[in-house]
């Protein structure tokens, strides 16, 4: 496997973390919210959620920010790929966006009512899977074909660090997982 490969590899596992994360984190604000309660090891849970989705979701911003200015950088501007990219780049749906999502929805985890908790729950869970998982697909189809190292390097900012890191929240997430709780296989932190 080449070093494209392992670093491809590696954003696909984060997104596929990702998603199982936010998924699980609607899934138990919106149960949360419709009167089942959430005791102090749900609330664990969902801090170690909303703590791997604040970490990964700034990552996934940062390379949306590298990957704008690289093309900005080594592209002419006529070129048909780099504009496809900055279009991409200009659609809904950006972690940033994501973010403010998931914010609005744990702060209304102390609304007086439940519809109103579920429906902010319920908002991120169906903007993660629309817009940003949308808008994910588009990036990635567009950057599939380009091959070049150093720009898959700066582009990824992946290093053994990050790659420990998100491993080490990851396993927290998994680890603090009610039963029952969708997440695919727990990351080995070492």
């Amino acid at each position: 496997m080449n070093e494209v490969q392992l670093i491809r590899q590696q954003l696909a596992l984060e997104r596929q973390h990702v998603g199982a994360v936010a998924k699980a984190c609607a899934a138990l604000g919106a149960a949360d919210a419709a009167g089942n309660p959430a005791g102090e090891a749900l609330g664990q849970f969902r801090r170690a959620c909303v703590d791997y989705l604040a970490c990964v979701l700034a990552w996934f911003e940062e390379r949306d920010q590298r990957l704008a200015e690289l093309l900005q950088a080594r592209s002419p501007v006529a070129d048909p790929a780099r504009h496809a990219l900055e279009e991409a780049l200009a659609r809904r749906g950006r972690s940033r966006e994501t973010l403010a999502k998931l914010e609005a929805a744990c702060a209304a985890s102390t609304a007086p009512t439940g519809s109103a908790r579920q429906q902010a729950w319920r908002e991120f869970g169906d903007y993660f899977d629309t817009a940003w998982s949308a808008r994910r697909d588009a990036i990635d189809a567009l950057l599939g074909a380009h091959s070049r190292v150093s720009d898959w390097r700066t582009l990824g900012g992946i290093d053994a660090d990050s790659i420990l890191e998100e491993r080490r929240r990851y396993a927290r997430v998994h680890a603090q997982a009610p039963p029952g709780a969708a997440l695919g296989t727990p990351a080995n932190p070492d």
